[in-house]
């Protein structure tokens, strides 16, 4: 069985966690085919769903493959899990993560690489390394801290405390919490979206928007002023606002 499902419809790439009976534990075998699946996708696909099969999204780190390494070893193999995140999340195609189920360790390190999170209402958040003497090494200290706040990072990695979806949701980890089973069908309805979106406009919120809160202020705006005046002027711009100035597209918060 392959460890990445993929399917290509309409423009959206559906990429799934395969290893429903190891609860979509990420060994090496699996991070290495999510590497090169996103990678094609990227090349193919306006926007990009992510899911696990079977019980839950993914259950972090598999710790039964998990062998003795010396210090250097630990750390270039941290390495190689931001790599694969970072083309998720500095890649040219905005990720929908669908989650249900168990998203914890590596797991939540690999749903915070993404650029939305949908969750439905049987899905659980950790970061139990704390409880298991290690410490993350996929990303968590600076993204899922820049999502939730180091604190509550703290809280989760001293304490063990999970957030269930409704928590997640108060703590912004996840934009939208769906029922039972409806996580992958909302996951799908955002993508949909994207891919209907001008591409200047995607590479503003993906490339521009992350390095624009890493900047002074002033900077921040001139780079906002640039992105502004390069998707404003383009193709896809004019025919949006032409469309919106003859009433033919949708008005704010209509779908």
């Amino acid at each position: 069985m392959d460890p990445v499902s993929v399917e290509l419809r309409d423009g959206v790439a559906w990429i799934g966690l395969n290893r429903p009976a190891k609860r979509n534990a990420i060994n090496d075998g699996l991070l290495a085919a999510l590497d090169a699946t996103v990678a094609e996708a990227q090349d193919g696909a306006r926007a990009i769903v992510l899911f696990g099969h079977g019980p839950c999204f993914s259950a972090g780190l598999d710790l039964s493959e998990h062998t003795a390494r010396d210090a250097a070893a630990v750390f270039h193999h941290s390495r190689g899990w931001h790599a694969v995140f970072r083309r998720i999340r500095g890649g040219r195609v905005p990720t929908v993560a669908a989650v249900h189920g168990a998203c914890v360790g590596g797991g939540l390190e690999l749903a915070a690489a993404c650029h939305i999170r949908v969750a439905d209402e049987t899905a659980f958040f950790a970061l139990p390394e704390g409880s298991r003497g290690i410490f993350v090494g996929g990303g968590a200290s600076v993204h899922v801290a820049r999502i939730i706040g180091a604190a509550r990072m703290a809280d989760m990695m001293l304490t063990g405390r999970a957030l269930d979806a409704a928590a997640a949701e108060r703590a912004g980890l996840v934009t939208y919490v769906t029922l039972l089973g409806g996580a992958l069908e909302k996951a799908g309805e955002l993508a949909a979206k994207i891919a209907k979106m001008a591409p200047l406009t995607v590479l503003g919120v993906l490339q521009a928007l992350p390095r624009i809160q890493d900047m002074s202020e002033e900077d921040g705006l001139f780079v906002e002023s640039m992105m502004a005046a390069l998707a404003q002027t383009g193709p896809e711009a004019q025919a949006g606002l032409a469309a919106f100035l003859e009433k033919r597209a949708a008005k704010a918060g209509e779908a």
